[in-house]
């Protein structure tokens, strides 16, 4: 396995240790890895946790935006500095786990075999540790993206993702673009499939985001990928040579 792992973070000082603790044993069985942690602008002591943490996780790289860019931005920036040809995302929160990671590698490279074409598998959170509110609405809102988009993807909010590097970089990238992931993929004619992935409960910092947030962030989004789906042309492409 020869992965990136990409962390994007906005004021998550509590989490970055003891989440960068796991991802290293997580990849100890790794050929080759790195750590990306993109930190957004945060305006707590991440700046400072991550800078000390340079000097005790040899595979850990940190890159910061001097402004807050959002979620999608940092993966992208991640994703564009990683040097390995597959890409694990996560939440810096910790609710991700990080031991899930090699799983859905192994998952993705299996499936690979007779589905050349899949480029992503995507972690379903399908037992949640949050408010059964934060619940309802993660679940509605998956709902209607799944209804609009027709992406089949049961957990789109999931943070924890293994895709192709390539893939991902031959995508459009707008702003939010990270909640229509599966659903660009497949515009673009990959596959992409969903794997249950463990779940945990926040301990440290705060969440981010409110209950609708993304539903209601997302409504111009969603209008914006349903344009791009009808307008997507996949081409057939054969090369000729000389015989």
């Amino acid at each position: 396995m020869k992965i990136s792992v990409v962390v994007p973070v906005h004021n998550e000082a509590e989490n970055i240790v003891p989440l960068i603790t796991e991802i290293a044993q997580a990849m100890s069985t790794a050929a080759a890895y790195e750590i990306i942690y993109v930190n957004d602008g945060s305006k707590d002591e991440t700046a400072s946790v991550l800078n000390q943490a340079l000097l005790d996780f040899p595979a850990l790289r940190v890159i910061n935006h001097a402004l807050s860019c959002g979620q999608s931005t940092a993966v992208h920036t991640g994703v564009k500095q990683a040097i390995y040809p597959w890409i694990a995302t996560l939440d810096g929160d910790g609710q991700n786990d990080p031991a899930d990671i090699p799983h859905l590698y192994d998952v993705l490279l299996k499936e690979r075999k007779h589905r050349p074409k899949l480029a992503m598998v995507a972690g379903w959170r399908n037992k949640r540790h949050d408010t059964g509110w934060r619940i309802f609405s993660s679940k509605f809102a998956n709902g209607i993206r799944a209804k609009l988009l027709g992406d089949n993807t049961p957990d789109t909010g999931c943070g924890l993702k293994v895709f192709s590097r390539e893939s991902f970089l031959e995508l459009p990238y707008f702003n939010h673009m990270h909640r229509f992931l599966p659903a660009l993929i497949l515009r673009a004619g990959g596959e992409v499939i969903s794997e249950p992935v463990n779940h945990r409960s926040r301990t440290m910092g705060v969440s981010k985001y409110g209950t609708l947030d993304r539903l209601w962030a997302g409504i111009t989004d969603i209008a914006g990928v349903i344009w791009l789906q009808k307008r997507a042309k996949v081409p057939v492409v054969e090369e000729i040579t000389r015989s």
